[in-house]
């Protein structure tokens, strides 16, 4: 059973202070839980080797496709391929930060890997400031949380100039340099993000600017424009998959600048691989019974209940869970993703609560494994799960 611990909610005007508007989901139920996980230190060391090992693994596995050419296989369009590849060889496209969705790791569970969000992950803002605001408003320890999440994207957003470990030689190296955000408009949560994500970057140092994606003028030979200033960084919270299908033009542009060294783009575009479910097959021939993998395949796995989804999607959509007989046990069809190709994993159960509430980890990554935070619903987690925050106990 998982352990909790009850907490004082935030009020609304509070969150909203804060900056976090996206707090009452759509049937008017409040999207943060008035709960906090139990963590012990042991747990939270787990989590963080976990994610440090998973990202080595998928290196390797990015390696694995681009050398034998396994694009189309894990689903990456075309017309991306050879972004993907320059992104990949040159060591200035850094990946600034990721997200793991993992099954267990609390109530005796073991680690597994679910997937990778590492081109666009959300729940950035309630992970790195609403928990750690839930713990200061109860009066409990504020640091007796996994959450480094704001210090690791700060040191990070300066290893895009030293390309190193060490961050010490940034303001040597760092002239000025533009850096632009962008979401789309009309969504609060990735608007936030994106903002939260230009504020950390201007506390580094970097001169800092906003705009929504149909602001920006973008030029083959020139590189990327707001407002007439050019800009030599780039961050966009919209989906490379989105770009490639829905603005091919726009994928073509984006090759071209980077081609030409007009601009960097973050998150890259080899991150696309990771977030690709397809990548859960390449790992699982790569590393076969590997204690943090599940079983994962490209045809429905005999014999074993399992999870079907689409190599890309978001909040549960067009996700199955099926019997070992191939029946379906419960489905998702409100995604918009039923048109992508299929990944088939091995089922494993969530940690659960009394209530029979469901939790999984989500476990952010920015050079290392820096900040935990959970994910509250039933078999399938959707678009009205909650954000559940945690805290570490002594055993």
């Amino acid at each position: 059973m998982v352990r909790l611990r009850p907490v004082e909610p935030l009020d609304t005007a509070y969150l909203e202070e804060l900056g976090f508007t996206w707090h009452t989901d759509s049937d008017e139920t409040p999207y943060l839980a008035d709960v906090l996980v139990e963590v012990t230190e042991a747990e939270a060391e787990a989590y963080y080797e976990a994610g440090n090992e998973l990202y080595d693994m998928y290196v390797a596995a990015g390696e694995h496709v681009i050398a034998n050419n396994l694009f189309h296989e894990i689903g990456i369009p075309f017309n991306l391929v050879e972004l993907i590849k320059e992104s990949w060889e040159n060591d200035v496209h850094w990946h600034l930060y990721g997200r793991f969705d993992l099954a267990g790791g609390i109530d005796g569970k073991p680690i597994k890997l679910l997937e990778f969000n590492a081109d666009t992950p959300t729940a950035l803002f309630e992970t790195a400031i609403v928990q750690w605001a839930i713990l200061k408003r109860n009066g409990l320890d504020e640091m007796a949380q996994f959450n480094g999440v704001y210090d690791a994207l700060l040191e990070n957003f300066k290893r895009l100039v030293t390309l190193e470990e060490s961050v010490e030689s940034f303001h040597e190296r760092y002239e000025g340099w533009r850096f632009l955000f962008t979401s789309i408009r009309g969504n609060a949560e990735e608007e936030n993000t994106v903002r939260l994500l230009q504020y950390i970057a201007g506390e580094a140092g970097y001169a800092t600017e906003f705009a929504y994606i149909d602001e920006i003028e973008f030029d083959a030979e020139e590189g990327i424009f707001y407002e007439g200033v050019n800009y030599e960084l780039w961050f966009k919270l919209i989906p490379w998959e989105a770009i490639a299908l829905e603005e091919p033009d726009l994928a073509m542009l984006l090759t071209q600048i980077v081609r030409n060294q007009k601009a960097i783009i973050f998150n890259p575009a080899y991150t696309l691989m990771f977030q690709s479910k397809g990548m859960l097959k390449i790992l699982w021939d790569l590393y076969p019974d590997h204690p943090l993998l599940l079983e994962s395949s490209f045809e429905p796995i005999e014999g074993k209940m399992q999870v079907k989804k689409p190599f890309f999607g978001r909040e549960g959509g067009n996700v199955a869970i099926l019997e070992s007989d191939g029946s379906t046990v419960v489905t998702d069809l409100q995604g918009e993703y039923g048109n992508f190709p299929m990944l088939y994993q091995e089922y494993v159960d969530l940690p659960s609560d009394a209530e029979g509430h469901r939790y999984q980890a989500g476990l952010f990554f920015a050079y290392e494994s820096c900040g935990l935070g959970y994910r509250r619903g039933g078999e399938i987690l959707d678009n009205l799960s909650k954000f559940v925050g945690h805290v570490i106990v002594p055993v």
